[in-house]
């Protein structure tokens, strides 16, 4: 018989309220810091470096430029830089060394308007091949930039001539478990998902999940693809099996109502992939776990592969703010450890106990 104190618990072990609209918020690798990412009231961009310290935030570093900071992400660093890039309000991707912030080791108008989000591959000993960065845009356009490579991206996705430029909302890498492969999934306003395979410069699968895509992300960056998790703006999210492709059906995938509200991001815990946590536009926060199928396949009636979905079991859940919780990260280190963002404009260190028993 399971007791309640067997299951996870989600403790809040640190909330700090910031003078400023946080947007994401990330775990500098191989520390106990992490980066806030926002908007000061007077419309410039503001980056602070705080130090979990003896159950107190510590300020290390604060920073202020010209434009809001949208998105960041360590993916495309290596473990001994640790250079962070974002993307900001008006279509700039950076890379800072957060040691010396004052210039941008790396600068590019990426994009015509906002990026709404990007993800890095390639870095942090995770997966293969070069390092890259994707960015995701209100221009409805899709790039992936190589940080050796100035001015041009290395892939350009965008609409075709006559086509509407729908708003993207969320990219994410997956696929890279050898230097050649690697693809792209994105995100979109109307409820688009399209998975773009940059070894082939195609899209390989796409399909419309009826909902504003507000974030996507596979479970492991660096594994043959395996799970997808999409998260929509009326509270439902899907898990797609990534193994099996059928030629007309595609990927077979679950359908969760997990919150009464918009489901603002999703997270796989980085030391077990099948837990993962969704944020929600009510202020709480939902931790999940995927278990597969006796069979993650089966022939259909043509004699080709379908892959079979799982189910979803809750976890836990708490309610943390009465706003949107808009950014969450796991920390990379330390297992059941993470930070997130919301538009209380606060911060909170939270920490996710017995995780080992899942």
């Amino acid at each position: 018989m399971s007791t309640p104190f067997e299951k996870p618990q989600i403790i809040s072990h640190i909330q700090k309220s910031l003078n400023y609209t946080i947007f994401d918020c990330k775990w500098i690798p191989c520390s106990a810091k992490f980066v806030c990412l926002g908007n000061l009231a007077r419309g410039t961009g503001v980056m602070q470096i705080y130090e979990v310290h003896q159950g107190e935030l510590q300020l290390i570093r604060e920073i202020e430029k010209a434009k809001p900071f949208k998105c960041g992400s360590f993916g495309a660093t290596s473990l001994q830089q640790r250079h962070m890039a974002t993307g900001d309000f008006d279509g700039n991707l950076h890379i800072w060394d957060l040691e010396a912030a004052l210039e941008p080791l790396y600068s590019v108008k990426a994009h015509k308007e906002i990026i709404n989000s990007l993800d890095g591959v390639g870095g942090l000993g995770v997966g293969d091949g070069a390092p890259e960065i994707v960015t995701g845009s209100r221009d409805g356009t899709v790039k992936v930039w190589d940080p050796r490579q100035k001015d041009t991206p290395v892939a350009n996705m965008e609409p075709g001539e006559g086509e509407a430029k729908r708003d993207c909302w969320t990219v994410a890498f997956g696929h890279a478990f050898n230097e050649q492969d690697r693809c792209v999934c994105a995100g979109y306003d109307n409820g688009d998902i399209k998975l773009f395979d940059l070894r082939n410069m195609a899209v390989r699968w796409e399909t419309n999940i009826k909902n504003g895509v507000c974030c996507v992300e596979f479970d492991r960056k660096d594994i043959p693809m395996n799970k997808l998790v999409a998260t929509s703006l009326e509270g439902t999210f899907h898990v797609f099996d990534m193994r099996t492709q059928h030629p007309t059906k595609g990927f077979a995938s679950v359908a969760e109502k997990g919150h009464k509200s918009t489901i603002w991001q999703v997270r796989h815990l980085p030391q077990n992939r099948d837990v993962f946590m969704t944020a929600g536009g009510a202020g709480n926060l939902h931790l999940w776990k995927y278990d597969y199928p006796a069979q993650r396949s089966k022939d259909d009636l043509e004699g080709g592969a379908m892959g079979v979905a799982g189910t979803v079991n809750l976890l836990q859940n708490v309610t943390l703010s009465t706003q949107p919780i808009a950014s969450l990260d796991w920390s990379p280190d330390k297992q059941g450890l993470c930070v997130c963002s919301a538009f209380d404009q606060s911060v909170r260190v939270l920490i996710v106990t017995k995780l080992n028993r899942v």
